[in-house]
């Protein structure tokens, strides 16, 4: 919906419908542009374990960086999906603003590049998209330039739901976590928990990512879930979660909600996000997709659980 009284595109409902066909040119345009400022971040923060450096965070407007490194001073680049403005801020009080509107990711990346170096910001990236089949370098990317303000709200408002469940659902485990982060390379909002154990070596083969980058994201036993907008075997918006290494009998375990299914594709659980929503309480929902599927990678995997968990008297 418009906002009659501003103009802003905003989502008329919390969790609202998500249709992949109806914006999946606004979802590929803003997928790259969030890989050219992810890439920033990447490019100038310090390496944290399993690359969560390089995230972005759902905020009350949209996605953000968070603070990265200028020398001694930070700059932090947000994605506001309410007013539909990128916006670039130094913590000497400096700003500068670009609409978000239909354009091609060659023109964004120059624009956003552009507005760094009038800050003074001198950044090198490597140009090519990672984690999608057609890696087009960012300069050269005229083929993606649709971006539907009201799509791109209601992708934000799934956001912040999303956000808002899974924390609370990892404010129980006292083990080593990650935060709620929003991957840029696949597109998806994560949450990866840790029996505290190395891991085998992972594969590695995901479309142009080294190997080495994979066996540093999961080089430890982890189970993890998620949200992302659907493509490739889930062809809509949905709820996933996995365990690396997968144990055994991990497909079989019996996972709640019933609408809930393993993809022997992708090895992972999968909830459709319309289940979610409409379902009569979306919030318990969800909680029990992401606790049963954990306790199936806990409970195969042999996990510590009285030491990775906190107690609820």
């Amino acid at each position: 919906m418009i906002d009659p009284e501003d103009g802003r595109a905003l989502s008329s409902e919390l969790w609202p419908a998500l249709p992949l066909d109806e914006w999946a040119d606004t979802y590929a345009t803003l997928h790259m542009w969030t890989q050219v400022v992810g890439k920033i971040r990447l490019a100038r923060a310090p390496m944290v374990n399993h690359w969560w450096q390089v995230t972005l965070y759902v905020t009350s407007r949209g996605l953000t960086t968070g603070p990265i490194p200028d020398g001694q001073r930070t700059f932090q680049i947000d994605f506001d999906l309410i007013d539909h403005r990128l916006i670039i801020e130094t913590s000497t009080g400096e700003r500068r603003e670009l609409p978000l509107e239909s354009r091609t990711v060659a023109d964004f990346y120059r624009d956003v590049f552009a507005a760094l170096a009038s800050l003074g910001i001198d950044v090198r990236i490597w140009t090519r998209p990672v984690e999608v089949e057609q890696s087009i370098p960012f300069e050269q990317d005229r083929q993606h330039a649709t971006y539907d303000a009201a799509h791109a709200a209601r992708f934000f408002a799934a956001l912040v739901q999303a956000d808002r469940v899974m924390k609370r659902a990892r404010s129980g485990f006292t083990g080593k976590c990650s935060p709620v982060h929003f991957f840029w390379g696949a597109f998806d909002l994560a949450l990866t928990r840790f029996s505290g154990r190395r891991a085998p070596l992972h594969p590695g083969g995901i479309p142009n990512v080294a190997d080495r980058v994979m066996h540093e994201a999961y080089s430890h036993e982890c189970a993890s879930c998620g949200f992302w907008p659907g493509g490739g075997a889930v062809k809509e918006p949905a709820f996933y979660a996995y365990a690396y290494p997968e144990p055994a009998g991990f497909a079989e375990f019996p996972i709640r909600p019933e609408q809930a299914y393993y993809s022997t594709e992708m090895r992972e659980f999968v909830l459709p996000y319309e289940r979610v929503r409409e379902s009569a309480d979306p919030d318990r929902t969800l909680l029990e997709f992401i606790q049963s599927t954990y306790e199936a990678a806990a409970e195969l995997g042999g996990w510590n659980r009285s030491e990775l968990e906190a107690r609820r008297d």
